[in-house]
């Protein structure tokens, strides 16, 4: 069925249809502008709630950085960043897809639209103007033919007029004459203009408007079928985000299993553990047999533990439990308690002695590079790295120091308490520095430690034995690993984790060969042995 057959006398009612189908689409489109605004806000809301909660720990130390729960929490922060992500992109793709194409092509059909009633107008206009045609003849031939009519009377009436001269007889006749030849004109001129006016009539009814018609229902269901695709693609825009939205909500959900209250209260333990023994019983002080109260406060003198403080002296405040005021900060961690004084000096003693393997490494550059001046002038001038070289010694030498001041430290905080997992540092001469069962430092290559570090390499050192792995994890991209100290990975490779990431972004597998190094902790998933 189309317009042109069935609609032919309803001209207004297609207008009509068709400039409400047109605001139709333009409503639509308004709709799924605001939409988008409506997504940008909610993404913006999600980005600016996930920015104010996930503050950045100014430190890896920070007690809560370990617990389970907190790690979690910073897991769920990222996915909904990334689900805010997803909003904007869902925003993004409706403003291009719907909103950008349908008014273009809007705009389109409104000038083809436009085209059409124009050219109905002037089919229209020139039917009128044939149909004012047709009726002028008719009027004239009317008006003439009553004029012939009256004529021939006249003539009629003056031929029996037995008054009237042959002469009036005679001019009547011509007149009646006259008035009928023009009548029989225009009487040919109104057929002639009836004819026309029925053949275009005939055209505008059955051939152009139908025609017209016909155009106009062909955009207007070529506008619907677009309208369908636009509503198609405000599902499917959504449709095809799902699976990351998914991904995200899942790692929520995995952010959540991954939640261990045994091992919260395992980290809060290792990290307040103070390694105070339980306050002895208080002898009890005879007064009545005079005893000796000497005696009795030095049997009381040998602090057994913060309590024995305390029962001794109420009005002075012990550290540990005071709430009130902080310990001065010491240099070798003796305001800790001894627990956490030995992992802080452990910390403390790893962390000087990467730096150590740093200038190490810069020294033997240096050497390098004055043997190649040496040897090559024109490459450059070796006295021109001689403060360098001096710099990189005094360097050493202070390090070497600290080395040697922390160990000591380290043996007498040892054995108290459990010793944690110490990771011991190798360098280029093999030695190492690793932690005695005891919790004591100890050097398994040479008497003097900070001696043992800088030896030659010996080839016959024996290697140390290798870290239990403490989960594994798989790559989700490639990692050349070109920068010392790291290690290759291809994507979907399987390694052991030996080390966490503690907190700068790195951390340490193993492979099966027994290669190891450190990698991107966000270029790997991770699963820890529980």
């Amino acid at each position: 069925m189309d317009w042109g057959t069935e609609l032919w006398d309803q001209c207004d009612i297609i207008e009509k249809h068709t400039q409400s189908g047109l605001e139709l689409v333009e409503k639509y489109v308004k709709f799924v502008k605001e939409r988008t605004e409506i997504e940008q806000n909610y993404a913006k809301q999600l980005r600016n709630l996930s920015k104010k909660y996930n503050v950045k720990r100014s430190s890896k130390e920070e007690p809560e950085c370990r617990l389970s729960s907190y790690q979690s929490f910073l897991d769920i922060l990222n996915e909904m960043n990334d689900y805010a992500g997803q909003r904007e992109l869902i925003a993004e793709n409706m403003m291009m897809s719907i909103c950008i194409d349908l008014t273009k092509y809007l705009q389109e059909l409104k000038q083809e639209r436009k085209t059409y009633l124009m050219e109905a107008k002037k089919a229209q206009q020139i039917l009128e103007s044939t149909y004012k045609q047709l009726e002028s003849s008719k009027k004239r031939f009317e008006r003439e033919w009553r004029e012939a009519e009256r004529a021939a009377q006249n003539a009629e009436k003056t031929d029996q007029d037995i008054n009237a001269t042959k002469a009036d007889v005679e001019k009547a006749k011509q007149q009646a004459h006259m008035r009928a030849h023009v009548a029989e004109e225009c009487k040919n001129d109104y057929a002639a203009q009836l004819q026309k006016f029925n053949k275009e009539q005939n055209q505008f009814y059955f051939q152009d408007m139908p025609l017209i018609f016909n155009k106009l229902q062909d955009l207007d269901e070529r506008r619907v079928r677009k309208l369908g695709q636009g509503y198609i693609l405000f599902s499917d825009t959504e449709k095809h985000v799902m699976p990351i939205i998914s991904k995200c909500l899942e790692g929520i959900t995995k952010a959540g299993t991954n939640v261990n209250e045994k091992n919260d209260s395992m980290v809060v333990v290792e990290q307040n553990k103070s390694g105070f023994e339980r306050p002895g019983d208080v002898e009890f002080e005879d007064y009545s047999q005079g005893i000796n109260r000497t005696s009795s406060e030095s049997s009381l003198g040998a602090p057994k533990g913060p309590m024995d403080l305390l029962g001794r002296n109420r009005s002075k405040n012990f550290w540990l439990f005071s709430k009130r005021s902080k310990p001065t900060v010491t240099e070798d961690f003796t305001h800790l308690p001894p627990e956490q004084r030995r992992k802080r000096l452990q910390q403390k003693l790893e962390e000087i002695c990467k730096e150590l393997q740093k200038e190490v490494d810069q020294s033997e550059a240096l050497e390098k590079m004055k043997d190649v001046y040496e040897k090559n002038p024109q490459m450059g001038d070796p006295a021109s790295l001689a403060s360098q070289i001096s710099q990189t010694s005094q360097n050493i030498e202070r390090l070497r120091g600290d080395v040697k001041k922390y160990e000591t430290w380290l043996s007498e905080a040892g054995g108290r308490g459990e010793t944690p997992h110490y990771r011991p540092h190798t360098f280029n001469n093999g030695a190492q520095e690793t932690q005695s069962p005891d919790g004591a430092h100890s050097d398994e290559s040479t008497p003097d430690p900070s001696q043992a570090i800088y030896a030659e390499f010996d080839d016959d050192f024996e290697d140390e034995e290798l870290a239990a792995p403490i989960g594994k994890c798989t790559a989700m991209y490639n990692f050349p690993g070109a920068s010392e100290g790291t290690i290759s990975m291809q994507e979907g490779e399987e390694l052991a984790v030996i080390e966490e990431d503690k907190g700068d972004g790195w951390t340490r597998v193993r492979r099966s060969n027994g290669d190891e190094g450190y990698i991107p902790t966000s270029y790997v998933t991770i699963s820890l042995n529980k």
